[in-house]
């Protein structure tokens, strides 16, 4: 049962993040200094790579908190979202922004970044604690 509890969290994780990312993905390209072509595409075309590496980030995620949630016996959906919540906005946020002021990325980067940091692992947790 917990492999697939930290399957589907881990779909639902990269799901959201698409929806974030395709809804925002004109300001992200401008925050990111992506460089677009007439039609607003990124220049140099398609790689799959970054969503490889999104899909095992996500299953990375969900199995440790899958870990945490159960050594720290917290149980129910909306405990577990709280635990998401907490490790996306007090922990995966402040890393994203001091990497993001060291490279001297745009503010907005931070802020959109940021926020589906937030985001992806609360709904992460949610998901953990429906199972």
């Amino acid at each position: 049962m917990g492999l697939i509890a930290v399957l589907v969290a881990a779909l639902a994780g990269f799901a959201v993040g698409a929806a974030w990312y395709m809804t925002l993905s004109r300001p992200w390209l401008a925050a990111a200094e992506i460089p677009c072509d007439d039609s607003g595409q990124p220049e140099g075309g398609f790689s799959p790579l970054p969503f490889i590496i999104s899909g095992i980030a996500m299953l990375l995620v969900a199995g440790m908190m899958r870990h945490i949630l159960a050594m720290a016996g917290i149980e129910g959906a909306g405990k577990s979202a709280m635990v998401g919540l907490g490790i996306g906005l007090f922990m995966i946020t402040p890393w994203v922004a001091m990497n993001y002021a060291y490279g001297r990325r745009k503010p907005a980067l931070t802020l959109l970044d940021g926020a589906y940091s937030v985001l992806g692992p609360t709904v992460i947790g949610l998901v953990l604690g429906l199972f």
